[in-house]
């Protein structure tokens, strides 16, 4: 008989409820709309600030410009939206 080894559970996204997600969606559509930048947190990456360019809800991807760069990121591990420290 073989040892049987604990499996290693990975990190779980927190979970958020429709109010939650709606409100977060209402504020990267804002921040989209008004091209405004915005500080972006998310799960378990770096922050990211920049301008919303793009939301595509094919992949539910969001696609910010930072620093002459486009960076994209699933909207599901966007925590919050920010307005930019000037």
């Amino acid at each position: 008989m073989g040892v049987k080894m604990p499996k290693k559970s990975k990190p779980q996204r927190p979970s958020r409820d429709e109010f939650e997600l709606e409100e977060l969606g209402n504020s990267v559509v804002e921040a989209h709309r008004e091209k405004t930048e915005v500080l972006i947190l998310l799960w378990q990456r770096d922050p990211v600030q920049g301008k919303i360019v793009k939301l595509d809800g094919q992949t539910q991807m969001i696609h910010i410009e930072s620093n002459y760069k486009t960076i994209r990121v699933k909207f599901i591990d966007i925590l919050a939206v920010q307005s930019s420290p000037r």
